[in-house]
């Protein structure tokens, strides 16, 4: 049976994808803040949970993150940038990523494929902006992307079989984006096998690129 490794499980696209996996046949391992105290902004708590788990998963799948600190919306100008809540999505969006990241030569095998899908966004690529605005947002995406890039080189050369992706979800209708009703949106369960179905036909030399739900390449 196939293995996957599922962070951020609870509740939205997490709670799809998990259900998906399963009814794929996948054995789903989920890790979330609320079940597991998997905090990504937190190192030691990632620390604790990731070098608890025993590989090799055939799927490890980031599918956390977050729009904006508590209490702030994205921003629509330069003046509403804010330091310390420019850091915290960072943290969330870019590091906390890179963290799990770090623990994927221990958990995917040598040789055999795998695949290591990482959820960002297509307002994280610098080509595709033409609105402007959510600052934050939009530069932890674009770091998250630039890790995810870097990590699959480095991983080319220690874990060949390895396949390590950025994935754009499209905008799914959960309370992350319920704010934004003009924006067309797809339920979390068609999104979650759109996704599944672009990881299941992604091959070696699909490492390090940036895809969205359809299977079509973001441009960075």
């Amino acid at each position: 049976m196939a293995r996957a490794l599922l962070i951020g499980s609870s509740g939205g696209i997490g709670t799809a994808v998990a259900t998906e996996l399963r009814a794929r046949g996948y054995d789903v391992i989920g890790l979330s803040r609320s079940e597991d105290r998997l905090d990504l902004r937190d190192q030691e708590a990632v620390e604790r949970v990731l070098s608890a788990q025993s590989g090799p998963f055939d799927l490890i799948f980031v599918a956390s993150g977050v729009l904006a600190v508590e209490g702030k919306r994205p921003e629509k100008s330069l003046g509403e940038i804010n330091g310390s809540a420019m850091a915290d999505v960072m943290a969330a969006n870019a590091i906390g990523p890179a963290l799990v990241l770090k623990h994927v030569p221990s958990l995917v095998a040598k040789s055999e494929r795998s695949v290591v899908a990482v959820l960002t966004a297509r307002v994280g690529s610098i080509g595709d902006n033409q609105l402007g605005g959510w600052y934050a947002y939009r530069a932890s995406k674009a770091a998250a992307n630039q890790i995810v890039r870097t990590a699959s080189i480095e991983l080319r050369r220690t874990r060949p079989g390895a396949i390590v992706i950025a994935l754009h979800p499209g905008t799914v209708d959960t309370p992350f984006t319920a704010n934004y009703p003009a924006h067309k949106k797809v339920g979390a369960p068609e999104a979650a096998a759109n996704m599944l179905n672009v990881l299941d036909g992604l091959g070696p030399d699909d490492t390090g690129r940036f895809f969205d739900y359809s299977g079509q390449e973001v441009p960075w």
